[in-house]
């Protein structure tokens, strides 16, 4: 896409230029109503990058001067053209000085393009979903009267990401009633379906921007449920077992615990008692702790 605007002509540049950070309208009017001679700039209208990546956002522009040699001011902001927040920023004293970055927004934005040769072009590391914004591009010439040149329709990143599963869970509810979660997050945001045993179809699925939670009702079998999350950059699955914990189950094993531990306090017992009662004999060297542990417990058995 290209976006032309009023150039300098006279005296008439100083007046747009004054006018530029009032009044967003007067822009509009004079973009479409006035052709401009060696000024442009060119942007494509939406960039698409991979959440976790980076990604390059273009932007050229044209001037009317032969050569230029003074100051050059390279600026990026998002949201809105004019006033929308500065993310990057660097300036060029002179045609042999490269541009020095002032600003760069969580050190993530890195110029790509030369100023100086008519590219702003930049990079944006490590994408988040907090990227996908709307990005404007703008230069400053320095000057008797300063030139400054900003895309006013910008560009629109688009941040895009194969499902992953966050979060799988089972719990219960106060009606002693079992349900399973599962949570995706991507873009588009994935469609998500659960899969295993016979299970009710009461199902409850709730979404924001790119996450969406599907609840699974009502569990009565047990078994693997496996929840899969699927959209057009892939597809990702997450599984959880569930065991119903059984009251007569519970008590058999409560049972066994309590018969293992009393058989373990009767032998420490014994062991005891035959260790603080030991047979008259000759003097001989003390028993290793092992040998008499050893011998206690064969004289218990044997019945001595």
């Amino acid at each position: 896409m290209i976006v032309r605007y009023p150039c300098k002509v006279t005296n008439l540049w100083m007046m747009l230029t004054e006018a530029e950070e009032q009044s967003k309208h007067f822009w509009s009017y004079t973009a479409t109503g006035v052709q401009c001679n060696g000024w442009s700039v060119h942007v494509p209208s939406d960039v698409t990058g991979e959440l976790g990546k980076m990604v390059i956002l273009p932007c050229t522009f044209t001037h009317p001067y032969k050569t230029f040699d003074r100051a050059l001011t390279a600026i990026w902001r998002i949201k809105e053209p004019y006033n929308g927040t500065v993310i990057f920023k660097c300036v060029s004293q002179s045609s042999s000085e490269l541009c020095k970055t002032a600003i760069s927004h969580k050190n993530k934005y890195k110029l790509l393009g030369n100023p100086r040769h008519k590219d702003l072009s930049i990079r944006v590391d490590n994408l988040t979903w907090s990227d996908s914004e709307r990005y404007f591009c703008r230069v400053e010439l320095a000057g008797d009267i300063q030139d400054k040149y900003e895309s006013r329709n910008g560009i629109k990143l688009h941040v895009i990401a194969a499902p992953r599963i966050i979060n799988i869970t089972v719990s219960s509810s106060r009606d002693h009633t079992f349900q399973a979660r599962c949570t995706a997050e991507g873009e588009p945001t994935p469609a998500l379906t659960w899969s295993g045993p016979p299970y009710s179809n009461l199902s409850s699925t709730s979404s924001s921007s790119h996450r969406v939670t599907k609840e699974l009702r009502s569990l009565t079998h047990d078994g693997k449920y496996t929840c899969t999350a699927v959209n057009s950059h892939g597809r990702a699955e997450g599984a959880i077992y569930f065991y119903k914990f059984r009251a007569s189950d519970s008590s058999s094993f409560m049972i066994l615990i309590f018969v293992l531990l009393g058989i373990k306090a009767v032998i420490l017992l014994v062991i005891l008692s035959f260790s603080a009662f030991p047979r008259e004999g000759p003097p001989s060297a003390p028993p290793s702790l092992a040998s008499l542990v050893c011998h206690n417990l064969t004289r218990f058995w044997a019945g001595q």
